[in-house]
């Protein structure tokens, strides 16, 4: 389907059409029409599909053809990270190009004067507020804010959300909503608090289902079988061997983020790292650096696995297994974007092996599995990987057993 199909507003299309944007995505094609009918909608739909499109598109249009108070706020998207809440503004500024609404960003920092653009945008009636639940609950906390003209009222990653622990912070702001509004909700997994929040905020939504969360299979998915001392070389070897640029790599926890970043640079890779104790407008300048390919290798937690657009990223590796199959998704979803290809890695210990079997398990396949550089010598046992993913190690044949080597796996995602 293409965009000229669905009832969009001319000025949303012609920035469509400046912008070489002509063919919908599955979540926008299923989408764009129920919440231009004023649907309350429950859409599923991973990071990297054109959700955030599927949703400014027909808010712009419906602000166009409604009813409503320029002077009062309109529209309230919720983002769970500053990141993320950047990334929905800056498309809003795009997309929005041809409309005559004003939007203002609302999220944390020590940003100098972005606390007072923050009020100004508020009181004085942006028509879009795109906000992270704690950063616009301490506004009205301190502020009165004017929510009565609020008409439409959208949550992205809203599962994302609620695992970080906003539920009762989203609460609060629904609660100064009017009830006469189209709700929209965006999650990429559907687990029964998911619904059990659409319940209490929402009425008769149309759910679109567009896919299960599994990668596409335009990423080339690996692992690697390693001792937790050989995951730094491994990455050395990896990155130097084939002189690749703008490659994400994973860490579990923000020390290690650190300690890893520090081991990379001392081994002549231009790395950075990105973690939640770096200061706003430090975050903005690597992610400024990363995308003008002035970093080799970012080094991050799962701050950035969600919501941030970078498209040719060639290879994420996961330093460290992820516990939830839906965190894996999200990170080697970072890769092959806008209909390029690229590679995951995964460095498999035996202690994250347990992990990787769910993984895997999650993906209803079995990932290509790596051989490990014989410079850095004998790796892990195989009746550790079987004791620790919970196998009987009387067996033989042990959680990687199937892999001899090196190959390629042609199995298709369900």
């Amino acid at each position: 389907m293409y965009f000229d199909e669905l009832a969009l507003s001319d000025e949303v299309l012609d920035a469509l059409w400046d912008m070489h944007f002509d063919e919908c995505t599955p979540v926008q094609a299923e989408t764009i029409p129920v919440i231009l009918d004023r649907h309350d909608v429950i859409s599923c739909a991973q990071t990297g599909t054109g959700k955030t499109a599927a949703y400014i598109l027909p808010l712009l249009t419906n602000l166009a053809y409604d009813d409503h108070d320029p002077d009062k706020l309109n529209a309230i998207i919720m983002a769970p990270t500053r990141e993320l809440a950047q990334q929905i503004d800056q498309q809003m500024e795009g997309f929005g190009f041809y409309v005559p609404f004003s939007s203002v960003a609302i999220y944390g920092g020590k940003d100098n004067g972005a606390w007072g653009n923050q009020v100004t945008g508020l009181q004085k009636g942006a028509d879009i507020v795109i906000a992270t639940p704690g950063r616009l609950l301490a506004q009205m906390n301190i502020y009165d804010v004017d929510f009565s003209g609020v008409k439409y009222f959208i949550l992205d990653e809203a599962d994302r959300m609620l695992d970080m622990g906003f539920y009762d912070d989203i609460m609060a702001i629904v609660n100064k909503l009017p009830k006469d509004r189209q709700t929209i909700m965006f999650s990429a997994t559907m687990p029964p608090k998911i619904r059990q929040m659409a319940k209490a905020i929402m009425h008769d939504p149309v759910e679109v289902q567009i896919a299960v969360s599994r990668p596409p299979e335009t990423i080339r998915q690996m692992c690697a079988r390693v001792l937790e001392t050989q995951k730094a070389g491994f990455v050395q070897l990896a990155l130097q061997g084939r002189n690749l640029k703008k490659v994400i790599v994973f860490a579990g926890k923000k020390q290690k983020v650190k300690d890893l970043t520090r081991t990379l640079r001392m081994l002549k890779i231009d790395a950075r790292a990105m973690h939640s104790d770096l200061e706003q407008n430090e975050r903005d300048q690597v992610m400024l650096d990363f995308r003008n390919g002035k970093v080799d290798v970012l080094v991050a937690t799962d701050v950035v696995s969600r919501g941030i657009d970078v498209n040719d990223v060639p290879m994420v590796i996961n330093y460290d297994v992820p516990h939830d199959p839906e965190d894996y998704v999200h990170r080697i979803g970072r890769t092959a974007r806008a209909e390029n290809s690229g590679e995951a890695i995964t460095l498999v210990s035996p202690e994250d092996a347990k992990y990787w079997n769910h993984i895997e398990q999650f993906l209803n396949k079995e990932t290509e599995r790596l051989p490990l550089p014989e410079a850095l010598g004998e790796g892990p046992a195989d009746e550790l990987y079987a004791v620790r993913s919970g196998k009987n190690k009387s067996k033989k044949r042990g959680h990687f057993s199937r892999f001899k080597g090196k190959r390629k796996t042609n199995n298709k995602q369900n």
